[in-house]
């Protein structure tokens, strides 16, 4: 049974999985990534009808396939396997009542932030959006050269802000798609980072890149909103700040509260034209699930995982040299803990990223707003759906 992805360290999990099961045997190949042309591949091969049986597939890619019909339904299979995952990552994997894939790892946000100079400049991690503004003028007014954070950078960036202040840019109902990317949630969140991009509290260079890690290490961004799986890359691309990072809980909208949005996340995907669902779906929750193969995962890939039994793994559940002796994944088993499986992606998310993205560029240059960029991918996204035949509400 073939299996196709772009993950690094899945062929070990397979490679156990084959150790230890003589009556299934799994083919992994390691593709492009998807934005790269490995769902291309994937699609092209079920229209060519010679495509494998599994396929690794982003959970914002994931309504692509089931629109186009290169996802199997796979419930009669899966659904007995629903109470392993946290509610949303589940959430993400289905759609009409019917489930397509298992999912493997979440997304969970937090805040990463400079634990000493966050003591430099007397503030604490904030607990709501409104302290986090008051930290972001006392910073600057202090210094500068120095922003509290980075403005979002692309549609995964505010879709996971969007999804923590409660809201949703698709939905399903009525038998059409419903599409309210410019809904009053989103137009929450936009309209506070561009009032702190308008006032230079917020500094919008990309993030996790070479000038972006610059700017850490000389003390000019102090912060970063983003998931788990961002922890390794600071390690790794600021070694000589081993001990001064921390993790926080994210600002709440509300007082109180424990909500937090996901960014990224992936599903093992039975794909349409598979002679053998039922063993497909078994290897996709053993993949998922067992102890040996999530470990790996963790360590291999750099998952956090959709299963709650993989959440108490030692692998995510110790202090953290980097960040200071912390125990950071607590934190984000929290978060995910907290993250509404109300918000699914639509079905054309390629368009939705390139033209929010750049809209997003726009407004970090001064030639746009982030509400105005807002308006004009929903737009744009209601005619793109419609253009494939989809029937759409909301524009």
């Amino acid at each position: 049974m073939d299996f196709w992805g772009s993950a690094i360290g899945y062929d070990k999990s397979v490679a156990r999985w084959n150790q230890t099961h003589s009556d299934i045997k799994i083919n992994y190949a390691q593709i492009a990534a998807g934005s790269a042309g490995g769902y291309a591949k994937m699609q092209n091969a079920v229209k060519a009808g010679n495509a494998p049986c599994l396929g690794q597939v982003g959970y914002d890619t994931l309504p692509d396939f089931v629109v186009t019909g290169a996802a199997q339904d796979i419930s009669q299979y899966a659904n007995a396997d629903k109470s392993q995952f946290t509610p949303w990552t589940w959430q993400m994997t289905g759609f009409g009542g019917k489930v397509f894939g298992i999912p493997v790892d979440a997304g969970p946000e937090a805040l990463f932030y400079r634990a000493d100079l966050f003591e430099q400049y007397g503030i604490t991690p904030p607990k709501t959006w409104s302290e986090f503004a008051a930290d972001a003028e006392k910073v600057h007014a202090a210094n500068p050269a120095a922003y509290l954070t980075t403005t979002p950078q692309d549609a995964y960036d505010l879709g996971a802000l969007t999804w923590q202040a409660g809201g949703k840019w698709f939905g399903t109902g009525d038998n059409q798609w419903q599409v309210t990317i410019d809904s009053p949630t989103t137009r929450q969140v936009a309209d506070y980072w561009q009032g702190l991009l308008g006032k230079h509290l917020a500094t919008s260079e990309s993030t996790l890149d070479t000038a972006w890690f610059k700017d850490v290490q000389n003390g000019k961004v102090l912060s970063l909103v983003s998931a788990v799986w961002a922890a390794p890359l600071i390690a790794q691309g600021l070694p000589g700040l081993s001990g001064k990072w921390a993790v926080a809980p994210m600002p709440q909208w509300t007082p109180g509260q424990a909500a937090t949005g996901s960014r990224g996340g992936s599903a093992t995907v039975v794909l349409t034209g598979c002679k053998y669902p039922q063993q497909a779906t078994e290897f996709a929750d053993w993949l998922s699930t067992n102890s040996d193969s999530v470990t790996n995962l963790i360590k291999n890939t750099g998952i956090y995982p959709a299963a709650t039994s993989g959440q108490d793994l030692p692998a995510v559940n110790q202090p953290s040299a980097y960040f200071g002796g912390q125990n950071i994944y607590q934190v984000f088993k929290t978060a995910a803990a907290n993250i509404s499986p109300s918000w699914g992606w639509g079905p054309t998310m390629v368009q939705v990223q390139s033209e929010m993205k750049h809209g997003l560029k726009l407004a970090g240059t001064g030639q746009g707003t982030i509400p105005q960029a807002v308006t004009a991918v929903q737009a744009d996204t209601v005619t793109a759906m419609k253009s494939q035949g989809l029937s759409v509400s909301g524009g």
